[in-house]
């Protein structure tokens, strides 16, 4: 009974790999190959054929997806305020919401992501967090460290760096440096990240404290030096705001 079912599966594989060869325009070769030698055969294609071109398919794909926001970087903003419109779902304005502060409309955002925590979501910390990073980036810091705060007194291991650099952020926008060096330190010996160094140095550069901007600069440029080609877009927005910080130190006298 297992030999049978064995062989069914080894055969149940090698069709499915035959039908693809047909539907991609492989030679027919390839069919007297999986047919004849399902087991050898289908493994052979999935090495030779399948892989290659699913990791090809995912390539492009990403590069189609890349290029429709560089071609119409509002697309999804206008789709996900039209799916709002006819349905005003919590979804489709936490849709709405994420289109928005990709766009850098965070006020929009913020208003969206508020308006969610008031309906069915009103527990959900994805949610709350978004929220603070909206406030956070349009500088309406009491209100991000509201929800920070709340976020904390509900589950301390909920996005633990991402918040806490967040919080870091907030108590800088608040005037409590002191706290916002202790936290950034504190978030930068933990866990060492890129994200971290750059929030801290976009700080540090922000206070005239060029000395431990240095230190941190020195460190990205380790870090980044061993970065892909997705590790780099991944980080664009943060790259970004530490050069604009670096060019704006650089100019005061």
């Amino acid at each position: 009974m297992n030999l049978f079912a064995g062989l069914g599966l080894h055969v149940f594989i090698a069709v499915f790999f035959a039908i693809h060869a047909v539907r991609n325009g492989q030679p027919m070769y390839w069919l007297l190959i999986l047919f004849l030698f399902p087991l050898m055969g289908s493994a052979v294609y999935f090495f030779a054929i399948f892989l290659p071109g699913f990791r090809l398919d995912h390539r492009a794909r990403r590069a189609v997806s890349v290029a429709a926001k560089v071609l119409n970087p509002q697309g999804e903003m206008r789709d996900a305020q039209a799916a709002f419109d006819d349905l005003p779902t919590a979804q489709n304005q936490i849709r709405l919401a994420e289109a928005q502060f990709e766009l850098g409309l965070f006020e929009a955002a913020a208003k969206n992501y508020e308006a969610c925590l008031k309906g069915p979501f009103s527990t959900s910390l994805e949610i709350r967090f978004g929220a603070a990073r909206a406030f956070v980036e349009c500088r309406r810091f009491d209100e991000a460290l509201l929800h920070l705060e709340a976020i904390q007194a509900i589950d301390q291991a909920f996005r633990r760096e991402a918040v806490s650099l967040l919080l870091a952020r907030t108590y800088a926008g608040t005037g409590r440096a002191t706290e916002a060096r202790s936290l950034f330190e504190s978030v930068v010996e933990r866990y060492g990240s890129f994200e971290a160094r750059a929030e801290y140095a976009i700080w540090a550069l922000s206070v005239g404290d060029t000395a431990t901007a240095a230190r941190l600069q020195a460190e990205i440029d380790h870090i980044t030096k061993r970065w892909s080609p997705q590790a780099r877009e991944h980080n664009a927005a943060t790259m970004q705001r530490l050069n604009a910080a670096l060019g704006l130190a650089g100019k005061r006298p």
